[in-house]
C-alpha cells in the first residue's frame, strides 16, 4: 500500500447497465457500450474535501462533498485498508445520464471503489471491491456488470456469498434503450412495489427468466418474446412513466422481441434483430415525442470488458487544485 502524493491520478472508465431485463429482478444485469470517465486526482486538503466537476449536458445537480457518491465509496476502500482519506478532484465526462435507469449511480459506486484501490497499490481484491459496491447500492443487478462487464446474474448463496454468473449474450441480439428526457429515482420506484406478492406471480418469473436467458443464449427471438415479462416489479412501475405503455407498443410494433423498463426506469429497454435495431428506436422516440416528452435512443451492444483504469501523468499541485 502507497499513501498517494498530490497531483496522482488515475482515469476509470465505467460502462451503463441496464438491469432486471423483465423477470430478472435485483439480479440480472448487463454491461452497455456507453460509459462514464472518471478523472481521479489526490489535491491539497482534509479527508472531507471532494471537488466535482461535470462535463457533458447532464448531471448540473450534481455536487461535490463529503456526502457525494464517488468519495463515500472511495472512503469505503480506505476504510478497509486501515488508510487515512485524502482530498479528491473528479473530473467526469458523463454518458451515461443520471435517473434514467442506465446505472449512472452504479458507475459512481464503482469509480470510487476502483479509483480509490488504484491510487493506493491496489491492496483490496476484486472481488472485494464487487462486495463492497453491493453492499453500497443494496442489490448486485447494476454494480455486478458495471464492474465485471457482460450479462451477470448475481445470487446470495446459502453460504452468505455472493456468486456472479456471467451468461452468455448472443451477438445477433442487439439493445436498444430510449431514454427520455424525464428522470425517476430509484427510491421513488421501489417505494410503488408492494412488500409482498402472489405465489404464481414469482412462478411466472421464474419461467421467463429460464427462456430470457436461453434466448439471449441462442439468440432465438420467440423465447426472448416470451422471457421478457415480468409480475415482480413492471406492474406497479408503468404508471410512473409518462408515455411508458405507449412507448412500449411502439417498439413491438416495430418489430422488437420484447420492451421492457430498464433498471427502475424511466429508460426502456427493447430487444431486437440488427436489422429492425434501428427501425425500434426511432419509433419508440416517435411514440414518446407524442406524448409529449423529449427522448433519443441509440442502438447498444453488449460491453464485456468491465470497468477499467488507468494511471495519468501527475499534476502539478496547483494545477490539480486550482483547475476550472
Amino acid at each position: 500500500m502507497v499513501r498517494p502524493q498530490i497531483g496522482h491520478g488515475v482515469l476509470v472508465v465505467v460502462p451503463a447497465t441496464t438491469a432486471n431485463i423483465g423477470p430478472g429482478f435485483d439480479c440480472l444485469g448487463a454491461a452497455l457500450a456507453l460509459d462514464n470517465r472518471f478523472e481521479l486526482r489526490v489535491i491539497e486538503g482534509g479527508g472531507e474535501r471532494f471537488e466535482l466537476i461535470i462535463e457533458g449536458p447532464e448531471g448540473s445537480h450534481l455536487r461535490g462533498g463529503p456526502d457525494n457518491l464517488v468519495y463515500r465509496s472511495a472512503q469505503r476502500v480506505w476504510r478497509e485498508a486501515g488508510l487515512e482519506a485524502v482530498a479528491l478532484e473528479a473530473r467526469v465526462q458523463l454518458a451515461v445520464p443520471p435517473a434514467r435507469g442506465l446505472g449512472s449511480s452504479a458507475t459512481a459506486i464503482v469509480a470510487g471503489l476502483i479509483g480509490a484501490n488504484a491510487l493506493v497499490g491496489e491492496p483490496l481484491s476484486r472481488e472485494k471491491l464487487l462486495e463492497l459496491a453491493i453492499d453500497i447500492e443494496g442489490h448486485p443487478d447494476n454494480v455486478v456488470p458495471s464492474l465485471l462487464g457482460g450479462l451477470c446474474l448475481t445470487a446470495r448463496a446459502a453460504s452468505h456469498r455472493w456468486r456472479v454468473v456471467r451468461c452468455e449474450w448472443n451477438q445477433a441480439v442487439k439493445a436498444v434503450v430510449a431514454i427520455p428526457t424525464i428522470r425517476l429515482s430509484t427510491s421513488e420506484a421501489r417505494r410503488a412495489m408492494p412488500r409482498s406478492i402472489p405465489i404464481s406471480d414469482a412462478v411466472l418469473n421464474l419461467g421467463a427468466l429460464t427462456l430470457l436467458l436461453q434466448g439471449l443464449r441462442t439468440g432465438n427471438g420467440d423465447l426472448i418474446a416470451d422471457g421478457m415479462h415480468d409480475r415482480i416489479h413492471e406492474p406497479y412501475r408503468w404508471g410512473l412513466i409518462q408515455g411508458g405503455r405507449a412507448v412500449r407498443e411502439a417498439a413491438l410494433e416495430a418489430g422488437a422481441w420484447g420492451c421492457v423498463i430498464s433498471g427502475a426506469g424511466p429508460s426502456l429497454l427493447a430487444l431486437a434483430a440488427e436489422d429492425r435495431a434501428a427501425a425500434v428506436g426511432a419509433a419508440m422516440t416517435r411514440a414518446w415525442e407524442g406524448e409529449g416528452v423529449g427522448s433519443h435512443s441509440a442502438v447498444l451492444d453488449l460491453q464485456e470488458a468491465g470497468s477499467t483504469w488507468k494511471a495519468l501523468a501527475t499534476a502539478q499541485p496547483h494545477q490539480a487544485a486550482g483547475r476550472e
